[in-house]
């Protein structure tokens, strides 16, 4: 993944983001051999892609409360993402599921906290 040097790139929300899809990809195989895996795997190919673009739609957008809609739009496709990684623990192994969910939390928490320190600026 090639980046671009801008304030994106170096938000550490986006960084795991992308590094959560990069590991989705190498978990979708496992769902995709499981008819109802693929079904899993579809909501979580749009849930999971939606965490990063979000948060890219927000930078392009500006800085503004705009941006902060977009974190939270992020924020809520996190959540989802976490619901589905636990959804999917009877194709994918425990290790798999818990360092996904805690990847995710670690997102969760990230843009929790840029959410309330840009509030806290106002």
């Amino acid at each position: 993944m090639q980046q671009t040097r801008d304030r994106l790139a170096s938000f550490g929300g986006y960084q795991k983001a992308m590094r959560l899809w990069d590991l989705f990809w190498e978990d979708s195989q496992i769902l995709l051999a499981d008819f109802r895996g693929r079904e899993i795997a579809r909501q979580m190919t749009r849930c999971i892609g939606s965490i990063s673009a979000n948060i890219e739609e927000g930078y392009g957008r500006g800085f503004g409360r705009e941006l902060d809609q977009f974190y939270r739009y992020s924020r809520g496709s996190a959540r989802e993402s976490r619901g589905w990684y636990i959804r999917a623990r009877f194709l994918l192994s425990a290790e798999i599921v818990a360092a996904r969910v805690a990847l995710l939390d670690e997102i969760i928490g990230i843009l929790v906290n840029t959410l309330h320190r840009r509030s806290q600026r106002r």
